[in-house]
């Protein structure tokens, strides 16, 4: 593990040397700020209310539809687990939702909903099929493991789901579940993007390239970019706790 994060800031150093050696290259503001711009320009943001408020406003889109998307995702992948009809009913259905452009969806939700919807929406839609499948899978090992002795004990299918596939599948779901979180971040920031939604860090995005701040506009994709590797790193923890719990 220690190595796994070796690599991980090695990953993040180089990222960071490669934009040290392009700066000079490029030699233009409007296409590459130099990194000290944008520590500058970031150092700003946190110090406006403005920005905070566009980040919890962020945060909170992203947070709501994870946990719809979290909730529907749990409740139909439990029962496609122990239902072959379910799974089927359910299969075309995600394979529909992975398809449909991003983008197209956002221009169809912005004629029915708000601004401030419809990035909700869009990030709800992308990340149902990515934790219904995880989950699917999750619960589908479990259950090739210990299906058999669920059946040879004659476990109703309520037992089975709550009982002993839920908790054990329930360290690689968070795992998995932080990943897909902070892949909702970035879809929710595109979707204020293309939305123009208020007091969000898309909007400030938007305001940003539209007033040729370039500086400001890395700064904010660097902040959503960590945020990102936070929620994710929080996943991760969660689940090591309750595996070492369970243990």
């Amino acid at each position: 593990m220690k190595k796994n994060w070796l690599f991980s800031i090695l990953a993040v150093v180089l990222m960071w040397l490669v934009w040290l050696i392009a700066y000079p290259i490029v030699r233009n503001d409007y296409l590459l700020p130099s990194v000290e711009d944008t520590a500058v320009a970031l150092w700003r943001l946190l110090s406006e209310a403005a920005f905070w408020h566009a980040f919890a406003g962020t945060l909170v889109r992203t947070l709501g539809a994870f946990c719809l998307a979290f909730v529907s995702a749990f409740v139909f992948a439990a029962l496609a687990s122990v239902s072959d009809m379910v799974r089927s009913f359910f299969a075309p259905i995600v394979s529909v939702l992975r398809t449909v452009p991003t983008m197209a969806i956002i221009l169809v939700l912005l004629l029915w909903t708000s601004h401030s919807t419809a990035p909700v929406i869009v990030s709800l839609l992308v990340l149902f099929p990515a934790l219904y499948a995880a989950m699917l899978a999750s619960l589908d090992e479990v259950r090739m493991q210990y299906g058999r002795l669920a059946k040879a004990f004659k476990v109703s299918p309520a037992r089975k789901i709550f009982k002993l596939y839920l908790p054990l599948a329930a360290p690689s779901v968070l795992a998995q579940s932080g990943s897909v979180l902070s892949m909702g971040l970035k879809i929710t920031v595109s979707g204020e993007v293309l939305a123009q939604t208020y007091r969000s860090l898309g909007g400030m995005m938007q305001d940003a390239q539209l007033g040729l701040n370039i500086s400001v506009l890395f700064a904010l994709t660097v902040l959503v970019i960590a945020v990102g590797f936070a929620l994710e790193g929080l996943f991760l923890l969660v689940g090591k706790g309750l595996v070492r719990w369970r243990s």
